[in-house]
């Protein structure tokens, strides 16, 4: 669903992008607060609403999984606006959450049978379907890009790198917050 819906607007209107994604941040805050407060009479709608979207990173005050999942896809956009020298740094929250992280649950889910650890539920089978899926995203994704007036100057020497490592890192560090990978990505790929 990101990647449908930010992609094209990332190629097309990236300006407008940044304004939504500002907007949609400030909403997300309002809705907490009001949430948090139990502002009458949308206090408790929104709370029962959230909750059924709640994951381990959420505490019983602050419901923090919708905001990590905006972030990730935005700061990457946000931290590259006004560079055209790498093409695909802004779209390093879309491809490692829209792309990566959903092919690694669903192919980890149904076919995974090594696991990283005893205890977690990562799988190296997950993890390398996450890592291609992204490699031949991009592959698709930098013939757009260049057709549409980027400069080309991704080597996918470095590009390889920072998909593997993220990739990696997503299954080493199960429990950290989804907005930190795509940073991850985003920097490996600046680089």
């Amino acid at each position: 669903m990101a990647v449908s819906m930010f992609s094209p607007a990332l190629i097309l209107q990236p300006e407008f992008l940044d304004l939504a994604f500002g907007g949609a941040v400030a909403v997300f805050l309002v809705l907490e607060i009001i949430r948090v407060w139990k502002i009458w009479p949308l206090g408790q709608p929104v709370h029962q609403f959230m909750n059924a979207f709640t994951d381990h990173r959420d505490s019983d005050l602050l419901i923090i999984s919708h905001f990590s999942l905006l972030l990730g896809c935005a700061l990457p956009i946000w931290m590259s606006s006004g560079y055209n020298d790498r093409p695909l740094a802004p779209f390093a929250g879309i491809l490692s959450l829209g792309i990566g992280d959903t092919m690694a649950s669903m192919v980890g889910h149904k076919y995974g049978v090594l696991r990283w650890s005893k205890t977690g539920k990562k799988t190296i089978e997950g993890t390398a379907a996450g890592i291609t899926s992204v490699l031949v995203a991009c592959s698709v994704l930098l013939p757009v890009l260049t057709s549409s007036g980027y400069i080309l100057s991704q080597h996918w020497s470095s590009l390889v790198l920072a998909v593997v490592a993220s990739g990696l890192l997503e299954a080493y560090t199960a429990q950290l917050d989804n907005a930190f990978i795509p940073l991850v990505f985003y920097s490996l790929l600046c680089l």
